[in-house]
């Protein structure tokens, strides 16, 4: 304490002395930071009850419209040119477990390690989420067999 006041006081006082303001004077409606610019560019939380939107946010959305820098010359967009009909690769049609088994090569000296290996090797290649749309029956055919084929060929493992 300072001359008998705290330290907060001695400063409030020192404020006040320089705003020349009276402690007895009104407070102001709205608090405001000197320096503080108002400029945003929008006002959010403006609405008016006759219009909806304030003028302020009618203004942002209309300079949103004014720089888009559309060409009212151009009119409707030309239709796009279709895409031309995806073309199935040979092995989505080999879809017979033979024929899967025989692109999986399994033998009888493979290990947990290389029928791992040639199960991210197959479906990397024939994964239904990497080919079109209308392959992917053939393509869940296939991993379906390749699966059947690879955990058959773990079970049939000498266990160490």
């Amino acid at each position: 304490m300072l001359f008998g006041k705290s330290v907060f006081q001695s400063v409030l006082e020192r404020l006040k002395a320089e705003d020349g303001t009276d402690e007895d004077a009104e407070a102001p409606a709205a608090h405001r930071v000197p320096g503080l610019a108002t400029g945003l560019a929008f006002d959010v939380m403006a609405f008016d009850v006759m219009e909806g939107v304030s003028a302020a946010s009618q203004r942002v959305g209309q300079a949103y419209f004014d720089n888009l820098e559309l060409d009212p010359a151009a009119g409707i967009a030309e239709e796009p040119t279709p895409l031309p009909e995806p073309v199935m690769p040979d092995h989505l049609a080999r879809t017979t477990p033979q024929e899967v088994a025989a692109e999986l090569s399994i033998s009888a000296a493979d290990t947990p390690l290389t029928l791992r290996e040639k199960r991210r090797a197959f479906a990397k290649a024939n994964h239904p989420d990497g080919v079109a749309e209308l392959f992917r029956d053939n393509a869940n055919r296939r991993m379906m067999i390749a699966n059947l084929l690879i955990d058959e060929a773990m079970r049939r493992l000498p266990h160490s």
